[in-house]
């Protein structure tokens, strides 16, 4: 499921960069099972990461603008 922007800018700077290793960490996973050829995982499930990983970053960056 992705994560929402809005849900995401009412986290901390510390919540942030543990969701961020978390998401990294999952979607390294993911990618390690896709090349091992284990197809449960599916295409979207990556893409979802990839996305999610790019809302964090976003957010943070509005943060650092902001500031």
């Amino acid at each position: 499921m992705a994560i929402k922007a809005n849900s995401l800018r009412e986290q901390t700077d510390e919540e942030l960069l543990n969701l961020m290793d978390e998401t990294r960490s999952e979607l390294a996973n993911v990618r390690m099972m896709q090349r091992v050829g284990d197809g449960s995982q599916s295409p979207v499930k990556m893409r979802t990461l990839r996305r999610d990983v790019a809302r964090i970053k976003t957010v943070m960056q509005q943060r650092v603008a902001k500031a």
